[in-house]
């Protein structure tokens, strides 16, 4: 029997597979479980346009056996066997794929059977564990059965042996166990069970194998003390039929939880659970959950986002990251697409066109449905909004913008008027006659902001105010910049003006420009002036330009050394009584007026909740002016 050599082509590309395509090891039982299901695939086909082969489908099985001792694993199919020409052409070429060959020789359609091994390289997957495999197998079509046997680059060989039935036995001499590798992991009962149900769990055709239980013997009397027994039963590992390949009404919403509560490890039932089925140039089924909480490790750098992606039931990634952008990293679940081939390292498949394709249209099947439950289950939306929100409003000012159109839909906030969320559509529909802009206001909760003196004048006016309490809220609003032709305007910005005696307070301001100017370099901001935006409040804070007073705060919270200042304007009350009182003593009390002028500003700041540079004097200060 003379030993043939792989092509020179071949050796390198079977180096290059072993050691660069496939990065997970583990993966090998999957590639050998696949092509099995092949193999009964074509089996079956054959029997449905040849009456001359006969078959009970319910006979068609795959077998995994091991034997600790001998270091070998066994995976057995009753598919259509090789003959000695397909042995050489299949196992002797590499790439050379005969699931592919079939499908164009018969010309088989999806719908006419699922062929998954088409690439041609996923039974060398095996070298990676074994260092020696051996292939029986017998052919439908030959009386005669045939051994190939390979121990690697070395070449293989291929003879004639003694085999009953039809099929394919693939006998894998695992390697020895290195200081970085323990091979042996893969001679348990426990690691190919794992196996089989992480990455073949939903092949269509039983996969068996001999697991261990411990039974209860039976009593020759009632005194006798429980005895147990370690029996060795055949059973079915694998559950065969996906949950996501039923069709939706036959399928309870409790199924859909049970699944979503044992495949994710959640003791809560999803907020909403969206299944999908597109066909056309890629085609797919998919399963897609919202948590009803976020994952103990979501705000970590541990937590990995992504879907779980199959090939016709099989497993390839376990969490697909390209399959859904990063402000839905909190929707869990599965896609099962025939257009993405299963014999390719996840470095490859994040290059694929299908893949890109299908995450575009889960983007846009994920916001659909938020959308509908805005309308159609708005508590569970608001408790999605309240645990995930913020991911959403990222999308909208992450990489410029560019999102901002697809999610500002999706975005809520609280209302000054009801105190509970409302969407910017919302909004939009219930502003008042005249009403041409949107008016938000920033703070660290609802009550803080409800009391600032700079909503007075919106309130007056019966403008609805949006009420901004996380700290991407505002930088979410600059993003969008505007909502159906309406701007959005800081109630804090030392531009709004909201009154029409505009003449009046700048006519104000002129007259007493030299006071004002004292107390700005007194304090140290950008800009003091009068104003008659204020109700029942001496003075507030305001800011001009981009950064608003609470953006300063919440951009110096992050690490770094470089801190940002808002361009502070200090507003005052023309109608207060301290506007006169600050008048006065400019005029007959210069050291009086400087230490007002430092008591109402350190009182802005902290009515914006800003931290005050010497507590103690000012504390001083009002002590003093108050013993007067």
């Amino acid at each position: 029997m003379r030993k043939k050599e792989f092509k020179s082509e071949s050796k390198r590309l079977l180096d290059l597979m072993i050691n660069s395509i496939y990065t997970n090891k583990d993966i090998f039982l999957r590639e050998l479980i696949s092509n099995a299901s092949d193999a009964i695939d074509k089996l079956y086909y054959k029997s449905l346009t040849d009456k001359k082969v006969k078959i009970n489908k319910e006979d068609l099985e795959i077998n995994i056996n091991y034997d600790k001792d001998l270091r070998t694993i066994t995976i057995s199919d009753n598919g259509c066997g090789m003959t000695e020409a397909e042995l050489e052409n299949n196992l002797g070429t590499i790439a050379k794929s005969g699931s592919l060959a079939f499908k164009e020789m018969n010309d088989v359609s999806k719908k006419d059977i699922d062929i998954i091994g088409q690439f041609g390289v996923g039974f060398y997957s095996a070298f990676m564990v074994s260092d020696e495999i051996t292939v029986i197998s017998k052919s439908i079509e030959d009386n005669t059965a045939h051994k190939w046997h390979s121990k690697g680059l070395d070449g293989y060989t291929i003879e004639d042996c003694e085999k009953q039935a039809n099929g394919t036995d693939i006998i894998l001499h695992i390697k020895e166990d290195t200081e970085d590798e323990k091979y042996s992991d893969y001679l348990s009962e426990y690691k190919l069970k794992d196996l089989i149900k992480k990455y073949s769990d939903y092949i269509r055709y039983p996969i068996k194998m001999e697991v261990t239980h411990e039974h209860l013997k039976p009593k020759k009397n009632e005194k006798d003390e429980d005895e147990y027994e370690t029996i060795k039963e055949l059973e079915t590992i694998n559950s065969m039929i996906p949950i996501w390949k039923k069709n939706k009404k036959d399928v309870t919403d409790d199924e859909y939880s049970s699944y979503y509560c044992d495949t994710y490890y959640d003791y809560e039932k999803p907020l909403k659970v969206i299944s999908t089925s597109v066909e056309g140039l890629v085609s797919y089924k998919g399963l897609l959950f919202i948590p009803s909480h976020a994952p103990y490790d979501f705000y970590t750098k541990e937590y990995e986002k992504g879907l779980s992606l199959y090939s016709n039931g099989v497993l390839i990634m376990d969490k697909c990251s390209d399959l859904i952008p990063d402000y839905f990293s909190f929707v869990k679940g599965v896609i099962d697409t025939e257009d993405v081939s299963l014999n390719i390292s996840r470095e490859m498949l994040q290059k694929t066109k299908a893949v890109n394709v299908i995450s575009k249209n889960i983007e846009t099947k994920i916001i659909k449905e938020l959308k509908e439950m805005i309308s159609e289950d708005r508590d569970n939306y608001i408790k999605m909004f309240k645990v995930f929100g913020n991911n959403i409003k990222f999308g909208i000012y992450n990489n410029y913008g560019v999102d901002k159109e697809k999610l500002e839909d999706l975005v809520m906030f609280t209302s000054s008027k009801t105190k509970d969320y409302i969407t910017l559509k919302e909004y939009v529909d219930n502003m008042v006659e005249g009403q041409k802009d949107i008016y938000y206001a920033s703070g660290d909760t609802i009550e803080k902001i409800d009391d600032l003196p700079q909503i007075e004048q919106v309130k007056e006016k019966d403008y609805e105010i949006l009420y901004l309490t996380d700290y991407v809220d505002e930088f979410t609003l600059n993003a969008l910049s505007s909502y159906e032709g309406k701007q959005f305007k800081n109630v804090s910005s030392a531009d709004l003006e909201l009154d029409e005696n505009k003449e009046e307070i700048e006519k104000l301001n002129e007259t007493n420009k030299d006071m004002l100017t004292a107390i700005k370099d007194e304090i140290g901001v950008t800009e003091v002036k009068f104003t008659n935006k204020l109700k029942k409040h001496p003075v507030c804070l305001t800011s001009k330009g981009n950064i608003s007073v609470e953006m300063e705060k919440v951009i110096n919270s992050m690490p770094g050394d470089d801190n940002i200042n808002a361009q502070i304007v200090l507003e005052i009350n023309e109608n207060h009584p301290i506007a006169d009182k600050l008048k006065t003593s400019y005029k007959k009390n210069k050291d009086e007026f400087k230490k007002i002028s430092q008591v109402l500003y350190s009182e802005a700041r902290l009515i914006e909740g800003l931290p005050i540079e010497n507590p103690t004097m000012i504390s001083n200060l009002i002590c003093e002016l108050i013993s007067k």
